[in-house]
């Protein structure tokens, strides 16, 4: 892997004449951190299929943002500590943060940590907790986008990256055949997720993991640390009590001025949720011990913490001018659309009464509701990706929970450097596998889990490497 460092300042490079006058530039970049914890309660957390309301938070949500400005060049990174935020609510955001701040619509990029003891982002219910917080979640994205614009200053950045296989595991899973359940259709599958830890089950993993603990990292002109935005492919950990928090993003967050002292007092530590709509914490080989709440939210923030910090002291210190430069596409995907057998099978497990939905497979209830969902959504629709250029560094987004091989292949066949992929950005549109886990089954693929044609992952993989061509030309 590339290690590069990227050193910018107009006015100490280019008034020592160090750069001819073809290639100065300056850098600049703004850092916020807007607090959204909810003020009103009770509020349910989105991350379950039978939420439970709430009273409190064990640790703030918030959103946090780093805007790069070069030359006429402005881009604007978000990461929201929520479950996921739906296009519906980010459009709001986006346009207004445009209006204030001049940044082009299509330049703003707004993702999920998919922490799941966050509130809904849209107000399911209508009651009035939810109202208000849509609201403040709303204002605070543009916010953040406002306040880092207000305070960009020069700056120079680099990028790397550290592997932290410990904490990342695949939770699609082969299983004996005689061990695998009907899954809610009354089907069985290939593959099942989180299945019990026993070796008279488990055959192997149905899937690959990605190990590395990607990071762009910002010092400010006097050379203390102004940013670090980073990125891994893990799941939320969960375990967090009957409480919101931020889960371990949020912790990372505030680990990370510990780890590298001397920050700026602008200092913001982001960390964004890579390609890991297939990984999780969860080791069904070699069992952790039982925790308390939150505690291992606290040990893999630390892991996490230790191997940015990894990152950033291996970057060397090359100076180069930057490139930077965003594209973005909205792209048009068919939804998948239940058979009428599918359709006339959910109705009649709907009209099932308590006592017979126990002989039904486990979500059976949960399924049919969202096969007639999915029956009256429109036939198509539309998403938005995006490819961001920072020097030799290449960042990638989807709206979707993704499979963590698309993002392997991704990294692979690109042309940049270094490239991670931020999941679950500008939008959220459930989950995303490649063609051949469709063939497996399992969670990921179930209609209703994934709404969307099949092949989607192509499409959209096609469509960021030719952006990423465009950016990186060769």
């Amino acid at each position: 892997m590339s290690r590069k460092f990227l050193a910018i300042s107009a006015v100490i490079l280019a008034g020592i004449g160090l750069l001819p006058e073809s290639l100065r530039a300056e850098l600049r970049v703004g850092t916020s951190v807007v607090d959204i914890t909810p003020d009103q309660w009770p509020l349910a957390p989105r991350g379950s299929f039978f939420p439970k309301p709430v009273e409190g938070a064990h640790d703030p949500l918030h959103v946090r943002c780093v805007v790069l400005a070069n030359g006429d060049t402005t881009i604007a990174l978000a990461v929201v500590d929520s479950c996921m935020v739906h296009r519906e609510q980010l459009g709001p955001a986006k346009a207004a943060a445009s209006e204030k701040t001049g940044i082009p619509v299509d330049h703003l990029m707004v993702s999920s940590t998919h922490t799941h003891s966050a509130p809904f982002a849209n107000a399911s219910n209508g009651t009035p907790q939810e109202i208000a917080y849509q609201e403040k979640l709303i204002n605070g994205i543009t916010e953040a986008i406002v306040q880092a614009h207000a305070k960009l200053q020069l700056a120079r950045l680099g990028w790397s990256g550290y592997d932290l296989p410990d904490e990342v595991h695949n939770r699609r899973w082969f299983l004996q055949p005689d061990k695998m359940p009907l899954n809610p259709f009354g089907e069985v599958d290939i593959v099942k997720m989180n299945p019990p830890a026993s070796p008279d089950v488990l055959i192997s993993p149905a899937g690959p993991v990605d190990p590395e603990v990607s990071v762009l990292y910002v010092e400010d002109a006097k050379g203390k640390p102004l940013t670090v935005f980073a990125n891994y492919a893990l799941h939320y950990v969960g375990n967090t009590g009957s409480q919101m928090s931020a889960d371990y993003f949020g912790e990372f967050a505030r680990l990370m001025p510990f780890r590298l002292r001397n920050v700026s007092d602008d200092f913001v530590a982001i960390l964004s949720n890579g390609t890991s709509g297939d990984i999780n914490n969860i080791d069904r080989v070699n069992l952790i011990p039982p925790r308390e709440p939150y505690e291992q939210i606290r040990i893999v923030a630390g892991k996490t913490a230790d191997a940015a910090y990894h990152a950033i002291r291996q970057i060397d210190r090359e100076i180069s001018d930057p490139v930077l430069d965003m594209r973005q596409r909205e792209i048009t995907l068919k939804h998948r659309i239940p058979s009428a057998e599918q359709i006339e099978r959910a109705k009649n497990i709907i009209k099932v009464d308590e006592e017979g939905e126990k002989k039904l497979p486990k979500l059976a209830k949960v399924y049919a509701q969202r096969t007639l969902s999915l029956a009256e959504n429109p036939e198509t629709t539309k998403v938005l990706v995006q490819a961001i250029r920072i020097g030799d560094l290449a960042i990638c987004t989807m709206p979707f929970e993704v499979l963590v091989e698309i993002g392997l292949d991704l990294k692979k066949r690109s042309p940049a450097a270094d490239t991670f992929i931020v999941e679950l950005a500008n939008g959220g549109y459930g989950y995303l596998p490649p063609p051949n886990q469709h063939k497996f089954g399992g969670y990921e693929t179930w209609l209703g889990t994934n709404k969307v044609q099949e092949d989607t992952s192509v499409i959209l993989s096609d469509n960021l490497l030719e952006m990423l061509g465009e950016l990186f030309p060769q």
